[in-house]
């Protein structure tokens, strides 16, 4: 698959035809999983390339009216990833900048669609373009000039709700990933490098992995979570800690632990995923060492019976 980023339109066609999906995909969820999996058919089906078009940053981080969102459910090099799972050929980054924001609805289709030889687009009945979000769908097969088809994929929903990135991340950041599991399709993870802590774990009898993630993640509630951990392809059951370790600290940024049951190798420097399975317990400060210590062996069993009856 290509990866291609681009800070202005491109200058020529390609010589592929392709066909394009629209949207901005943080978490790339089964709302929009619908979108790109019906642009990969659609190109299979006709010979052509399938190609997703997506943005960084998020417009919000340029456009003063909108909340800035400057965290991920999927930074930019995973989004590639799980696209290409879904059969993309070709993703475009396309960096988004106060030209592009001021950018017309006619012109943004002519310079970074029709000049990128799409053929047909696939994209959410949502999806908005140009100046002030002026182009929507509706406007798109006019702003089309006849050079490319389009087709519309009507609202994703689930338990009776619309499938949404804004509601997948209440939900993670509430604790309550379990029930973001479904609407992304997968479990939440957090990708990361193992890296040095202050050994306390070690000393409590308790050694943990510290993780150190390499992007801002949208990070759960704070608290012991069921997690598994994956390092080289192979897959570790255990509790994992996302908090500000109040036993001992005060006004410490937030840090990920993970304690891997029956694991006993030295990964230091190794990059990991974490997936958050299921929130055990809020994050609490304890009088004493020993009454920490307690708890741990309380979280753990509390994991182990979470994995004994998934």
């Amino acid at each position: 698959m290509e990866v291609i980023h681009l800070t202005q339109p491109p200058k020529k066609n390609r010589p592929d035809q392709l066909v394009l999906a629209l949207g901005y995909f943080d978490g790339v969820h089964i709302g929009h999983q619908k979108v790109i999996q019906t642009a990969v058919k659609i190109a299979r089906d006709h010979g052509m390339k399938a190609a997703v078009m997506t943005f960084h940053p998020h417009p919000s981080v340029v456009l003063k009216h909108m909340s800035k969102r400057d965290d991920y459910l999927t930074p930019p090099e995973e989004k590639a990833i799980l696209m290409k799972q879904l059969g993309v050929d070709i993703v475009y980054f396309v960096k988004f900048d106060h030209d592009l924001s001021r950018m017309s609805p006619q012109d943004f289709i002519d310079r970074y669609v029709i000049g990128l030889n799409v053929k047909h687009v696939v994209a959410g009945f949502d999806y908005t373009y140009g100046r002030m979000a002026q182009g929507n769908m509706e406007t798109m097969k006019e702003h089309s000039r006849n050079m490319f088809t389009v087709t519309v994929i009507p609202k994703v929903t689930l338990f009776n709700e619309k499938v949404s990135t804004t509601k997948i991340r209440e939900l993670i950041q509430s604790g309550d990933v379990e029930s973001a599991r479904p609407l992304l399709g997968r479990p939440y993870r957090i990708k990361g490098m193992v890296v040095h802590g202050d050994k306390r774990g070690n000393t409590l009898g308790f050694p943990t992995a510290n993780i150190k993630t390499l992007d801002p993640y949208v990070f759960p509630e704070r608290g012991i979570y069921a997690v598994r951990l994956m390092l080289d392809d192979e897959v570790y059951q255990g509790a994992g800690y996302i908090g500000t370790r109040p036993t001992y600290y005060d006004n410490e940024q937030p840090v990920v632990e993970v304690f891997l049951f029956d694991f006993h190798r030295t990964i230091y420097g190794e990059t990991v995923t974490v997936e958050w399975l299921k929130r055990l317990r809020d994050d609490k400060k304890f009088d004493r060492s020993e009454d920490l210590v307690q708890q741990m062996h309380r979280d753990i069993e509390a994991a182990k019976r979470y994995f004994q009856e998934a």
